[in-house]
């Protein structure tokens, strides 16, 4: 009686994965759709290759947030973990469309130089609308919206006394009100990255916030602080948590970089990754991920 019991629990389990996994396919397939019938740069088959999954993080609307990782490879040991972000500001098309190309190159060739975490899109909302804004659905900056000391004196205060109240910047009532932000802090506290690195547009440099030596040029990219601001990821994960973030900033939200600036861009970025992942600078010659895509 009980091996029959015990039987028909482990078949419960089983079907209940199988769902599980089927909705969660479901959920890619769907978001693969909206994503490459919104951006040029990505069609609907790039999207479904990289073999994206869901995530338990969703948007206002209920959005899944797709993720792709990157672990480490049998016998061999990682430089460090990185965490890539995208499409924080939906009005940003480029910095979702380059973290896809890249992705194709970590499928081709992965090495397990890093244990990667790559998210192309953290404000589905923002992005696969109509019009396509910078805020996400409930009107907040993503961007803006990450915890820091005295909220109303601080984040509430720069966004009344330094934009005028330019709802573009709007960094929400509180901290973390916002369902994609709290997703992604959470993630930061569970995969613990050495680094963080957030595509935006269209600024064309690149910024810094944090510790380590912040890289002078990737690709045609030069460093040129634009500032840390209240509740952003910069000042939160960079200068209060003390991990690095570097910010790619793309010359244009809606015109793609170059194919050999795209893969200009991902070789520096990972020759510097390989030299700063970690306090001391690490002589490893193994750039496979480096490979162009």
């Amino acid at each position: 009686m009980i091996s029959f019991i015990s039987k028909i629990i482990v078949l419960i389990c089983l079907l209940s994965s199988i769902v599980i996994g089927e909705e969660k396919e479901t959920l890619v397939n769907s978001q693969c759709t909206r994503i490459g019938n919104k951006l040029g740069s990505v069609s609907i088959k790039d999207c479904l290759d990289i073999g994206l999954h869901a995530t338990d993080g969703e948007s206002v609307k209920g959005a899944a947030i797709l993720i792709k990782e990157y672990p480490p490879l049998e016998k061999k040991e990682p430089l460090g973990k990185v965490l890539l972000v995208g499409g924080i500001h939906g009005d940003e098309y480029s910095s979702v469309s380059v973290i896809f190309k890249w992705l194709a190159t970590l499928n081709k060739h992965h090495s397990g130089l890093f244990h990667w975490y790559v998210i192309p899109l953290l404000n589905p909302d923002g992005l696969l609308r109509k019009e396509s804004q910078r805020i996400n659905e409930n009107n907040v900056d993503l961007n803006r919206n990450f915890p820091i000391n005295d909220w109303e004196n601080t984040a509430i205060k720069y966004w009344i006394e330094e934009t005028g109240k330019n709802p573009r910047y709007y960094p929400g009532a509180e901290a973390l009100s916002e369902p994609e932000s709290n997703w992604l802090l959470g993630h930061i506290n569970v995969f613990r990255p050495d680094v963080i690195v957030s595509v935006h547009a269209p600024h064309g440099i690149i910024d810094h916030d944090g510790p380590r030596t912040a890289p002078n040029k990737l690709g045609a990219l030069y460093l040129n602080y634009l500032g840390t601001y209240p509740g952003s990821l910069g000042n939160y994960a960079g200068v209060q948590r003390e991990i690095p973030v570097i910010t790619i900033e793309l010359p244009y939200a809606g015109i793609m970089p170059t194919k050999d600036e795209i893969s200009s861009i991902w070789r520096d970025m990972v020759k510097w990754l390989r030299k700063n992942i970690i306090e001391e600078e690490n002589s490893m010659e193994n750039a496979q991920d480096a490979a162009p895509s």
